[in-house]
């Protein structure tokens, strides 16, 4: 998987709006809000390299499971009440802004589980997978019902410029023929998870140079 084969989440949830919720146990990827640019600064004041955008994402991920490994505690790339006090100094507000989206975090937390699941043409199952077949399975456990083919997919909810993509929002290639032949989920910048042929489950850029930069076709959101 190249530079991600040591990034188990590379995530991050686009959200509806920013809130509050009360007596959350974490922060973690897909959060938002004022709490994750606070946590998100001090990471940078200590030397690692993330942006203080208030978006849980993959960089900040990476951040906190080697800020968590730095000082011997479970490496699990959330924010608990140990990992906060132990990197702010004080105590985790019982009350933390973390916008989220439900069935976006859903999906990316089903989508990431099945990471390494080899591909299978006609696969539509955790022993095997192809592109429309595992984008498929991951919507359906969110309670989303998707077409089978890529090309189907392709004609579902609405059309997402590549400027405004958001966690989510299906992803489409021109492969082995003409038109929507390969489907992906975006995540975040830039980066989406499909299954491809090659080494089934995994994450790529749809900015890739040598290959998915010249295939990809457009997007649809159906959340």
């Amino acid at each position: 998987m190249g530079k991600w084969k040591n990034r188990v989440l590379a995530v991050s949830m686009a959200c509806m709006s920013w809130c509050s919720v009360a007596g959350a146990e974490s922060l973690q990827v897909g959060d938002q809000g004022n709490d994750v640019a606070e946590v998100q600064a001090e990471l940078v004041r200590i030397g690692y390299d993330v942006v203080p955008d208030g978006d849980f994402g993959p960089a900040t991920v990476e951040a906190i499971k080697d800020f968590q490994a730095a000082h011997g505690m479970d490496v699990d790339g959330s924010v608990g009440p140990s990992t906060y006090e132990a990197l702010l100094g004080k105590t985790m507000p019982e009350t933390v802004s973390r916008g989220s989206n439900y069935v976006s975090r859903r999906i990316v937390q089903t989508a990431m589980a099945y990471l390494g699941v080899p591909y299978s043409f006609g696969g539509t199952t955790p022993s095997g997978f192809d592109c429309s077949g595992y984008v498929r399975f991951v919507f359906a456990n969110a309670g989303v019902y998707l077409p089978r083919a890529a090309d189907e997919q392709y004609e579902v909810g609405r059309p997402v410029p590549m400027s405004a993509l958001r966690t989510g929002d299906l992803v489409f290639f021109s492969t082995y023929e003409y038109g929507a032949s390969h489907v992906g989920i975006y995540l975040s910048d830039g980066n989406f998870i499909h299954a491809a042929s090659s080494i089934g489950v995994s994450i790529a850029s749809i900015y890739d140079p040598y290959y998915w930069g010249d295939r990809y076709i457009g997007a649809r959101r159906v959340l």
